[in-house]
């Protein structure tokens, strides 16, 4: 058991030391790494090791932004008062919670990702993982809003809830890449406006929402 234990502890030791390494590699040229072998070699592991965990580098920043989801799920059900919460206010949490843990890499997602534009470039292959993550703790979200009334359960629209919480937090994500004002409190706005109208869209009322949101969009041009 101990044995077991012992390769276990080795092998998230070394899937650790490739992510850590490779965004060191992209802080450092402002890129992504070219070649599999010379990556492996600069850590002293063979290319056949690093294949054990990741087939390609597209994997290993797929494995950066698990690895973003996991400690952002930590910090956010660590706090006491977060089990207490209603849905609305723990996809708040999330987002807020999530935004603290980006700054923490911004500079290595500027390098890879600002200026990326259109849904294609902005959902690219590394973030299917992390989606399907958000999209489970999306849908716990999502009961918990039908059972207490916030969500409202709508004929052939309530199984799109998932989808337009998503399409939100890629809207977060391209908002905070871009926002340039003071402490991001732009994005705090973003965040805070964005989840309102969410609510209302899937609740009861939309309009007020909808146009407050619009507003904010145009003054921060």
């Amino acid at each position: 058991m101990e044995d077991i234990e012992v390769v276990k502890t080795s092998a998230e030791n070394t899937r650790a030391k490739i992510l850590s390494a490779f965004k060191e590699h992209v802080l450092e040229t402002g890129r992504q790494p070219v070649s599999v072998y010379k990556f492996a070699q600069s850590i002293q592991i063979s290319e056949e090791e690093f294949y054990n965990y990741f087939t390609s580098f597209e994997g290993v920043k797929g494995g950066v932004w698990e690895q973003i989801f996991d400690q952002t799920v930590a910090l956010m059900e660590a706090q006491d008062v977060y089990r207490a919460y209603s849905a609305k206010e723990k996809l708040l949490s999330f987002y807020f919670t999530w935004v603290e843990v980006l700054k923490k890499n911004r500079s290595y997602l500027l390098a890879l990702y600002l200026g990326q534009t259109g849904y294609k470039k902005a959902m690219p292959d590394e973030l299917r993982n992390f989606r399907n993550r958000f999209k489970d703790f999306a849908n716990l979200i999502i009961l918990e809003g039908k059972e207490t009334d916030q969500i409202v359960e709508r004929r052939g629209l309530s199984d799109k809830y998932e989808d337009a919480l998503w399409v939100e937090t890629l809207f977060i994500l391209q908002f905070w890449l871009k926002d340039t004002s003071p402490g991001f409190e732009k994005t705090d706005a973003a965040i805070e406006k964005s989840v309102a109208l969410v609510f209302d869209l899937i609740g009861k009322t939309a309009v007020d929402s909808l146009f407050d949101f619009a507003k904010f969009l145009y003054q921060s041009k």
